[in-house]
């Protein structure tokens, strides 16, 4: 199947600005899906709010278009109800890890089997260009004139510290890296989080005088490097891309499936 084929093509042409990054994360989403050979009747892509959520409305899965910073919660309900679905939570850094922190570091805390893919592109897109949680320090946006005097959080050590069994992190230009590590992560059973560095040329972009699309994507490859590479090594300050975190533990809702059944198998409570 090609790409187009995971696509409803009525709901096209997308809304995405020009040199956004959030269409090369659904493409290679989709890559990976393919790659998996998932039928699409086996999977549910929820969203909350924001320039990444418009995701699930183009994408013929079961999809689900929720409130502001709630995909996870909703995700949680789908996952419990019926748990051989496989579960994709495409979210920005701002719904992800400002109004919906909270239920990111109990997702992570839970080790549910659910994929979350956060679109970092270190600013508020769809809302006007604010600030947010992983805007870098000193970096401009429309509620930051003079650059912010916030910390950005440390995406991998949070989602890391929280008890995320798959934690990685690659950027829109490393393209064939992402849909192995979006693979991996759909495939891993547990809490799996990709955090993918996209571009926002319209707002971070400009406000920042980072140039096109193409120059912010150079920056990507510039300015990342391999967990545990030599460029690393050489050059401390790079941002790390890879697989920080891949293990086994329990799963919540197969933990879950398994107390229920002991419960109904025994005379006492």
């Amino acid at each position: 199947m090609a790409v187009k084929d995971y696509l409803r093509q009525r709901f096209f042409p997308q809304i995405w600005c020009p040199g956004c990054g959030h269409g090369i994360v659904m493409a290679n989403m989709i890559r990976a899906i393919e790659r998996l050979r998932l039928k699409k009747d086996e999977i549910v892509v929820v969203s909350g709010i924001g320039c990444s959520s418009r995701m699930p409305g183009y994408l013929d899965f079961h999809t689900l278009h929720t409130l502001h910073g709630r995909a996870l919660a909703f995700a949680t309900g789908a996952k419990m109800s019926h748990p051989k679905l496989t579960v994709i939570v495409p979210m920005g850094d701002g719904d992800a890890l400002a109004i919906g922190g909270n239920h990111f570091i109990h997702a992570a805390r839970r080790n549910m089997d659910l994929t979350a893919i956060i679109m970092n592109n270190s600013i508020y897109g769809m809302t006007g260009g604010q600030s947010s949680p992983m805007t870098p320090f000193g970096k401009k946006a429309t509620t930051a004139t003079s650059g912010t005097i916030d910390h950005a959080f440390d995406f991998v050590g949070l989602a890391r510290g929280a008890g995320a069994s798959f934690v990685a992190r690659t950027t829109t230009y490393h393209a064939k890296e992402m849909i192995k590590i979006i693979a991996k992560a759909i495939k891993h059973k547990g809490f799996a989080v990709v955090e993918v560095m996209s571009q926002c040329p319209t707002y971070y972009g400009r406000k920042n005088k980072l140039g096109s699309a193409v120059d912010m994507m150079k920056r990507f490859k510039e300015g990342t490097a391999l967990i545990g590479s030599k460029k690393k090594a050489k050059h401390p300050d790079l941002i790390e891309r890879g697989i920080f975190v891949d293990e086994e533990r329990p799963e919540y809702s197969t933990s879950y499936l398994e107390l229920i059944e002991r419960l109904g198998n025994s005379t006492t409570y």
